[in-house]
């Protein structure tokens, strides 16, 4: 499968632009600008992934709006992408709404209200939304394509599932100033990957996540864009978001390993929710695209 090598290649390359340029980099800006290592170093990865990938995709002919997952109308695509956030926001409210009745979360002593939470809520949508057009873009867009005209829609979404999981695993890790030198770059990104190390203290949130990926991936597939995709993962993103600053989980708790170490969240209760939601969800939008394409 020539695209998934591809990708795969150019995310080894990102990785090792962050390990080896990051202090040089640091080196130039840090007497001119204040910016912390791990910041340098995330543009850094974040600049070489992107440009890797506008070569990636002209290179495997994946360019084109249709193969990206944006062949639809405009305005279909932006209609289809504000149902999918509600039906997104809806989704995740309920799982959050059974953690609440299981005990498993408790209210952030400093939770914010008034102007402040609306503020909260309206930087945390567009957070979802700039994740949901990044990774479904990159991922259900380009990606799926490509390996599915190599290997078949099947392979592709499970490729793709197994890549969207993996790549969440990436940890935020930090270098405190005084201590920033030639080798900080390889620490850093040892330090993101540590992750991997220990893969039982993550098995539950990377089954949630392989299970998300496959409804998007199946939607993707059922849909032929990735309007829908966008807006189920902008919805859940969102949700997410705005209860880390909201509550914390109960701990200890009876039912505590429902909820995943990793981030206090995404574990087997998610897990569990999205297999329950996948026959529902795909079943909607395959009929979906099969009324839309009678219309024509």
């Amino acid at each position: 499968m020539r695209t998934l090598g591809w990708f795969l290649i150019l995310l080894l390359g990102a990785l090792a632009a962050v390990a080896l340029l990051s202090y040089p980099a640091w080196l130039l800006l840090h007497p001119y600008f204040d910016f912390p290592f791990h910041r340098i170093a995330e543009r850094i990865g974040l600049v070489t992934l992107a440009g890797g990938f506008v070569l990636f995709a002209r290179r495997l002919g994946l360019a084109d709006r249709a193969s990206l997952g944006y062949g639809l109308p405009r305005r279909t695509f932006v209609r289809e992408l504000t149902l999918a956030l509600a039906l997104g926001v809806l989704t995740m409210l309920l799982v959050v709404a059974a953690m609440a009745a299981l005990g498993l979360l408790a209210p952030a002593p400093a939770a914010p209200h008034g102007a402040a939470l609306v503020r909260l809520v309206v930087l945390r949508l567009a957070s979802g939304l700039a994740v949901g057009f990044i990774e479904e873009t990159l991922l259900r867009g380009a990606l799926q394509s490509g390996i599915a005209r190599e290997a078949g829609t099947a392979t592709a979404i499970g490729a793709t599932a197994l890549i969207y999981a993996a790549t969440h695993f990436f940890a935020k890790y930090h270098v405190a100033p005084e201590a920033v030198n030639a080798w900080s770059g390889v620490a850093l990104l040892g330090g993101s990957l540590h992750s991997f190390a220990a893969p039982g203290t993550i098995v539950d949130a990377f089954a949630a996540l392989f299970a998300v990926g496959v409804v998007l991936s199946l939607v993707r597939a059922s849909t032929g864009n990735i309007a829908a995709c966008i807006g189920l993962h902008a919805g859940w993103v969102w949700v997410m978001l705005v209860v880390h600053e909201l509550a914390y989980p109960r701990r200890p708790a009876p039912l505590d390993f429902l909820l995943s170490s990793f981030d206090g969240f995404v574990g087997w209760l998610v897990c569990a929710w999205t297999l329950l939601l996948l026959p529902p969800l795909w079943g909607f939008y395959r009929r979906r695209a099969a009324n839309r394409a009678d219309a024509r």
